[in-house]
């Protein structure tokens, strides 16, 4: 037998997880409040309109569920869909619906909801959908089947975890009668908890759905907070304002740490950030010569960041993918080294250095982005920092606005092919420019189902990122966040990658 075959054998193999509804719980109690450090957005109660960042989930997993998702020791936990099962030709993925499901009006989950809610995804990987994806079949009410144009060894990847939202159902009868701003206004899905009232980019209150198949929730009532400043994030926390805050960076997470009664908790994701360098593709532009993009990366020092940002929590990078995701190649790291950064400089017909324009942020990093850009002072790369809310920096990326630098980061999940197909390939909803060569190999591993094979394309493309220099790589951040003396259990880490709690109905305040 090929290895092609044993890995088509294999992946024909059901993979069945027994569903059994847990027995019956205790009425949820108490209200949980979370003080959050972005501002809340009514494009993250729809999963349609994920954007490649990992932030909406932090919403999605309350208000919503998926046909497979991460979940506490598992990578790819059945949920809406009990089972499925893979053809030997890989070609053909069938779902098998949990039955007995319903939305949070009441409507009954169906293969058509699937149906629906895939073909109106419109995020960030919906161009890659439709270039792979041949047809959705509703086959009878508790079975969809997903037909696609040629083997595609990402289906999963892509499709069932948060690299898109994809994979989340959406009711397809509600939708289609309040439309698309409708359902941003009051949003209806099959989660553990129920939207209760929305202030934009203040507060959202959800309720528990006593009904959720998986099990009842413990807490009654969550409570999100748009809290964009830190310390004032932490005096909330220490007010018992707020139960839960994500996101308090240097001196500031040193002293919730300090704080008697709060808890320190970072947690890692599929998180890297970054240094975009967009106007590489410009030929007129000094970042279109390599030594300058080597120098940029030699004058920052990254140990520096990560400690006094991240309290040592988070990982020196080399690469914009995460050490830990599939398919990943670890490239050497860079040195600091301000000297050899003038050097290469001089060399590259700038021995005074240039003036670089503005470095966008996102509000939330702008520390970070502020050390970066005075390293790049230091060895002359002048540049100014100019912080834009997250909203705003989302939509200047997806329309290619952000140059000529910009501090990028990605937590979406996924494996190395995911993350390159976004910022690498020439067609990436987030990619400036690209070559190619890289372009080809993408689209040749991307049909390639032996794994070693795979793995060697990738790694060629990873070695060719880093051997042009293509980005600077900062840290794979940790988020310190935090929590108070009534959280029996915060969620936060219980599912491996995911910055914030969940799953919601695991949640757990300290009995009176």
């Amino acid at each position: 037998m090929t290895a092609l075959s044993r890995w088509l054998a294999t992946l024909a193999v059901s993979l069945v997880l027994s569903g059994a509804p847990a027995p019956a719980a205790a009425a949820p109690e108490g209200t949980m409040t979370w003080a959050v450090h972005a501002s809340l957005a009514p494009a993250w109660f729809d999963p349609a309109e994920t954007t490649g960042i990992s932030t909406p989930f932090m919403i999605i997993y309350a208000l919503h569920d998926g046909l497979v998702k991460p979940m506490p020791g598992q990578a790819m936990a059945p949920s809406l869909a009990e089972s499925w099962t893979v053809s030997k030709d890989g070609l053909t993925y069938d779902f098998v619906l949990r039955r007995g499901v319903k939305f949070h009006n009441g409507d009954a989950l169906s293969a058509e909801d699937v149906k629906f809610s895939f073909e109106r995804y419109k995020g960030v990987a919906s161009a890659t959908f439709k270039a792979h994806v041949a047809a959705v079949e509703a086959v009878d009410p508790h079975r969809v089947r997903f037909r696609l144009k040629r083997p595609w060894a990402d289906f999963m990847t892509f499709y069932a975890t948060p690299a898109t939202g994809a994979a989340w159902v959406m009711p397809k009868k509600y939708v289609e009668r309040v439309g698309d701003d409708g359902f941003k206004k009051a949003p209806v899905g099959a989660g553990p908890y129920k939207f209760v009232s929305f202030n934009p980019g203040i507060e959202l209150v959800l309720e528990a759905s006593e009904a959720y198949w998986r099990k009842t929730p413990s807490v009654k009532r969550l409570v999100f907070k748009s809290v964009p400043d830190e310390s004032t994030r932490l005096a909330m926390l220490k007010r018992g304002e707020a139960d839960i805050v994500y996101s308090i960076r240097g001196a500031l997470g040193e002293e919730l740490r300090r704080t008697p009664g709060l808890t320190l908790k970072p947690t890692l994701g599929t998180f890297t950030e970054w240094i975009a360098m967009p106007d590489q593709w410009d030929p007129k532009s000094p970042w279109a010569d390599r030594r300058v993009r080597l120098a940029a990366n030699l004058a920052i020092d990254r140990k520096a960041i990560n400690e006094a940002e991240y309290l040592g929590f988070g990982k020196i990078s080399s690469s914009i993918i995460p050490q830990d995701f599939e398919f990943a190649w670890m490239p050497p790291p860079y040195p600091y080294d301000p000297a050899r950064a003038r050097q290469l400089l001089a060399e590259a017909g700038y021995p005074r250095g240039f003036d670089a324009g503005e470095v966008f942020s996102d509000m939330v990093y702008v520390p970070i982005t502020e050390a970066a850009a005075n390293f790049l002072q230091a060895v002359g790369i002048r540049a100014k920092l100019r912080g834009l809310e997250r909203a705003s920096f989302q939509k200047s990326d997806l329309e290619k606005k952000l140059r000529p630098l910009a501090r990028v980061g990605s937590a979406a999940a996924g494996n190395a092919a995911t993350r390159i197909e976004a910022f690498v390939v020439s067609t990436g909803s987030r990619s400036y420019g690209g070559s190619p060569d890289i372009d080809g190999l993408y689209q040749e591993q991307a049909g390639e189902l032996d794994p070693k094979r795979r793995t060697a394309i990738l790694k060629s493309i990873q070695q060719l990122v880093h051997e042009r220099v293509l980005f600077a790589p900062l840290v794979e951040p940790a988020l310190l966040n935090g929590y108070g003396p009534r959280v029996a259990d915060s969620g936060l880490g219980l599912i491996v990658g995911h910055l914030y709690s969940a799953p919601y109905e695991d949640l757990k305040l300290k009995a009176k």
